[in-house]
This record gives structure tokens, C-alpha cells and sequence, in this order.
């Protein structure tokens, strides 16, 4: 018979892993290198530190989702593409889109995607350690209000991009 090693009667029984939801939306990962290379370094990232959340107590889960109907990005609140967010806050501070070749080829017209800015500087996909950083902000940076956010509305650019595929 084993000994436990506290006074209170649960402290050796397992506790429940609290979870860490991690969403990644995206328009085309077939074709779109933006949304290739964003799944690329979010797997990346995800692999750096899930040993080490796991040991802190958090269980990693990844939703990858491909927004492929207007009813779908209305249902996720899709602003741009790619997006990642963790528990539901999105990790880019704020919104910057350019010419997307490819998913212009997907739908035969201009669209603009996301531009992902870390330390001042803009690139097509989230370096990993933009991704491990807000990963790690959302767990230990304290209790984050989320801000209240107005009532969704399709962006033009998507409605652009579902319009082309149309």
C-alpha cells in the first residue's frame, strides 16, 4: 500500500489538465503558401512548448479549421487569413493585410491576406516564436480582458475571395 505524500485525502489523485485552445483559420492550405507556412510554424510552435505546458498543468488542443463558405467565417468571426488565436483572442496585435497571389488564383480576383508583425518587421507567416510567445502571454501574462468587440460583419475582402469561388 502506497503512502501519500500530503495530508489531504486528493492531492495524489491526477488533476484535470486545464486546456489551451489554439484555433488556426485559414482560407486554402493546398495552394496558399501564407497558410501553409502559418500551419507550418504554429506546428512548430506548438511542439516547442506543449512538453512544457503539459508539465505546468495545460493540455494543448489545436483547431484547425478551413474556412471554405461565408457561413463559416461568419460562424468564426474571420476577419483575415491566415488566423490563429489562443482561447479565443487573436494573437496578432492588430490587422494588416497584403496581395495574396495565390488566393487571388483560388478565386480569380485581387485578395489581400494577413501580414504578420513581430519586433517591427512584417512577414507572410508568424515566425514561431510570435506564435510561442502569445502562447505562453495568454497562460501567464495574468487575467486578460478580452475587449468587447462590435457586432461581426464579413470583411470585403472575404466577401471578395467567396464571391471568386463562386
Amino acid at each position: 500500500m502506497s503512502k501519500c505524500c500530503c495530508s489531504s485525502d486528493n492531492c495524489c489523485q491526477p488533476q484535470p489538465k486545464k486546456p489551451i485552445n489554439i484555433d488556426f483559420l485559414y482560407l486554402d492550405t493546398t495552394v496558399c503558401g501564407r497558410c501553409q507556412d502559418t500551419e507550418k510554424a504554429l506546428d512548430d510552435a506548438v511542439s516547442s512548448v506543449a512538453v512544457v505546458l503539459n508539465a505546468a498543468g495545460y493540455e494543448v488542443k489545436v483547431n484547425k479549421v478551413n474556412i471554405i463558405t461565408r457561413e463559416l467565417a461568419i460562424q468564426y468571426q474571420f476577419v483575415s487569413s491566415p488566423t490563429i488565436r489562443v482561447n479565443g483572442n487573436d494573437i496578432s496585435v492588430e490587422l494588416r493585410e497584403s496581395v495574396c497571389e495565390d488566393c487571388g488564383e483560388l478565386c480569380g480576383d485581387t485578395v489581400d491576406c494577413r501580414v504578420w508583425v513581430y519586433n517591427g518587421v512584417e512577414y507572410t507567416s508568424p515566425p514561431k516564436e510570435l506564435i510561442v510567445n502569445a502562447i505562453l502571454k495568454e497562460i501567464y501574462g495574468g487575467n486578460s480582458t478580452k475587449e468587447s468587440t462590435p457586432q461581426y460583419v464579413l470583411p470585403h475582402n472575404l466577401e471578395v475571395y467567396f464571391n471568386g469561388k463562386q
